[in-house]
C-alpha cells in the first residue's frame, strides 16, 4: 500500500465532506498521539489501539491542556459541536487509509460520550458560578 502524504489526504477527506477545516484534522491527529503516550505510559509502554471512548477522553485532556478556557470556543470555531463530529473527523480518516480500525469500532462509540458545556467550560467557571449550579446545603444549626 502507498504511504499518503497527510496534507494531501486531507485535501481529499475536505473535497468530499467541508464540514470540518484542516485544522480540525491535525487537532484529532495530535489527540490521537497524546492519547496513545497516555495510554503507553499506563501499560509500561506497551502500545495498542485505541478505542473511540479513550480517544474522546484524550481529545478532552489534550483540548483543555492546548487551549484552557479556549477550547470550547476553538472547537465551536471547528464546527465540533458535539462528540460525534470527532467520531465524523475520525471515520473520514479511516475511509481514506490515515487511520485504521477495527472490527469493533464504530460510529457510535463517539456518540454522546460526554456533554461539551461539562468537559470543556465547567473546568474553567469561577467557584462561585459553579456552586450557584450546583448549590451546597447549608450545614444545619
Amino acid at each position: 500500500m502507498q504511504e499518503i502524504k497527510f496534507d494531501d489526504a486531507i485535501d481529499r477527506i475536505r473535497a468530499r465532506d467541508p464540514r470540518y477545516p484542516r485544522d480540525a484534522y491535525l487537532f484529532v491527529r495530535e489527540a490521537l498521539d497524546f492519547t496513545q503516550k497516555l495510554i503507553s505510559r499506563e501499560n509500561r509502554g506497551l502500545v495498542r489501539h485505541v478505542t473511540g471512548q479513550e480517544l474522546l477522553q484524550g481529545i478532552r485532556k489534550f483540548a483543555i491542556e492546548q487551549f484552557g478556557p479556549m477550547a470550547a470556543t476553538v472547537l465551536d470555531e471547528w464546527s465540533i459541536k458535539e462528540c460525534q463530529d470527532f467520531g465524523n473527523i475520525v471515520f473520514n480518516m479511516v475511509e481514506i487509509g490515515l487511520l485504521a480500525r477495527t472490527d469493533k469500532d464504530s460510529r457510535e462509540d463517539f456518540e454522546n460520550a460526554y456533554d461539551f458545556t461539562e468537559a470543556f467550560r465547567k473546568p474553567f467557571l469561577p467557584e462561585a458560578k459553579a456552586m450557584e449550579r450546583h448549590p451546597v446545603a447549608a450545614p444545619k444549626k
